[in-house]
């Protein structure tokens, strides 16, 4: 089974800046107007409801991403 690349095509803003956010949001359990002053401080200008659709777009590949990097438990 192969997975599928994460595709920013169309996407106004960076890769960098997409994952960036959507990290932020769910490392550290922010809300997404947090995510946007945190990136404003930055000198990103980002609506927190561009966070949310990237959050509910990006979120399950990267989450399919760590988990098969992660590996099975008892793997040393």
């Amino acid at each position: 089974m192969t997975i599928p690349t994460i595709s920013y095509q169309r996407h106004r803003f960076p890769a960098d800046i997409i994952s960036h956010a959507v990290w932020l949001y769910h490392r550290f359990c922010l809300s997404f107007r947090e995510v946007e002053e945190l990136l404003a401080e930055r000198g990103i200008l980002v609506t927190y409801e561009s966070v949310r659709r990237w959050c509910l777009k990006f979120a399950p590949a990267y989450a399919r991403k760590l988990k098969k990097r992660q590996g099975k438990l008892g793997d040393a």
